[in-house]
């Protein structure tokens, strides 16, 4: 019975993580890049305005963080629930 508790806890605490990071994904590219956009224009960066730069770029960098993000704090999650990789 507790081998199923702590699965429970551990996929508790993954889709968690996952949530978060849909959470940010969506805010970066939908929001940021469409419904931010213009409120974000007044804002130069490298001579592109902020709302299309995001838009065009800076999602991809935000995408490439989350990826490791991802990776460090599933290491840690494997870690706390003792389903690490020796």
């Amino acid at each position: 019975m507790q081998d199923q508790d702590q699965a429970k806890a551990y996929w508790k605490d993954t889709l968690g993580l996952v949530r978060n990071m849909l959470i940010v994904w969506f805010i970066v590219s939908y929001g940021c890049g469409i419904l931010f956009a213009p409120a974000l224009n007044s804002i130069h960066l490298g001579g592109y305005p902020l709302g299309f730069w995001f838009a065009q770029q800076g999602s991809i960098y935000v995408f490439i963080v989350l990826i490791f993000f991802y990776a460090k704090q599933m290491g840690k999650l494997d870690e706390k629930h003792d389903v690490h990789e020796d």
